[in-house]
This record gives C-alpha cells, structure tokens and sequence, in this order.
C-alpha cells in the first residue's frame, strides 16, 4: 500500500525563544543565532528533498523553510499557527508567576486558555484541521515526500493526538530546525485519523537509507 512520508519540523530560533518570552500567534523573525543554526545543521544532519513545504504562516516557519528548502514550492496553511498565549504574549513567566491568572493557566487542561487568548481544545482542532488537510492535498497530487514547518505546540499536539505509538504531548519535545518523521497511508488516516511516528528528524549521516528501508 502507497505510503506518505512528511518531515515535520520546528522552526528556529528567535528572539523570544532566546529569552523564555511567551511567543505565539506573535509574528516574530528569526534571530540572527537561529539563522546561524539552521545552516550549521544543515551541513552536519540531512534534509532530504521533499515534492513540497506546509508552513505556517508566520515569518519564524517561513524563514525556516526558505532555508532548509530553498528550492521546494511552499504554501502556508493558516492553521499550522502556534498557540494564541493572549495577554501573556511577549512576557516572561517569571514577570507573570504571581498574579493570579497566570496560576489559573498552570492548572492546565484543555479549556483553560490565558486570559485573551485560544484553548488548547481549540489548538488540537486546529491541528486535526491541518494534517487532514495536508494528507488529503498529498495525496491528490501524488506526493509521497513533504516537510510541514511549524511550532513546537502544533507540533506535540499532532503526535500525540493522531500519532502511533499514543504518548503524552510533552513526550515529544523538538530541538529548532528539528522535528519527527511520520509515515501515513490512505486506509490508516480514513478509518483511524492516525500516522505511524517513524522517529527524529533530521538524519545524522548514514540514517537516512536505513530509514528508507523500514
């Protein structure tokens, strides 16, 4: 049975990030240390060539892809976007640890959002949204190879909600310009909603054929 490959990957690093400020919906660029990485990662790991680049629509994915792919058509998808952290947008956790809302937020569940901002049961929405999309569009135009570049929320959320093995989100943590490998068919995605997760991404040398062969 014909079998659907897609790289997905977190975007680099940015100023934010470098900081530990809250970034979501928040359209912040790479910063130059993150630009740095991706190109020292590209010549240590590999990234093999894909028919075609999802990504979210904000500049940090955009950039990521550019450069990883600079030569592979990319089309943003408008719900691969990060998790809207509302009014704590831009803060620090160590700025917001004692009010009230913020301890109110780390309770968690799936319909606790920060004051202002999206759910989480609205993010796994989004999510489902978007791979459904994504693997419905590959296999329309017979891609069997694709990246999506995203965020490191999108991408936990993806994997553990519709991935096999079923683990926790925080289980699948994603280093920048890393991600996973997933592997999904037509008949496993129409009657279960589920992929294969096939393991980390990218390559160290030699990895990929071995990966190629499963």
């Amino acid at each position: 049975m014909k079998g659907y490959r897609i790289q997905l990957i977190r975007h680099g690093i940015t100023n934010a990030n470098l900081t530990g400020a809250y970034i979501g919906t928040t359209d912040e660029p790479l910063a130059p240390e993150g630009v740095a990485e991706l190109y020292k990662k590209i010549e240590e790991k590999q990234y093999p060539l894909v028919q075609k680049v999802y990504t979210s629509p904000l500049k940090r994915c955009v950039s990521t892809a550019s450069i990883l792919y600079p030569n592979t058509f990319t089309v943003g998808v408008e719900d691969l976007k990060e998790l809207d952290f509302g009014d704590f947008e831009g803060k620090l956790a160590v700025d917001l640890m004692e009010t009230p809302e913020y301890k109110e937020f780390l309770k968690g569940g799936l319909d606790n959002p920060a004051p202002n901002g999206e759910s989480l049961r609205a993010l796994i929405d989004r999510c489902y949204t978007a791979i459904s999309w994504i693997i419905q569009d590959m296999m329309k135009e017979g891609m069997t190879n694709c990246a999506i570049v995203t965020h490191g929320g999108i991408i936990m959320n993806l994997l553990s909600c519709f991935g096999m093995p079923k683990m926790s989100p925080m289980e699948f943590p994603s280093d920048f310009g890393e991600g996973y490998e997933l592997l999904v068919t037509a008949d496993m995605w129409m009657r279960s909603h589920a992929f294969e997760i096939l393991g980390k991404f990218p390559y160290l040398p030699n990895e990929q054929e071995d990966s190629e062969q499963e």
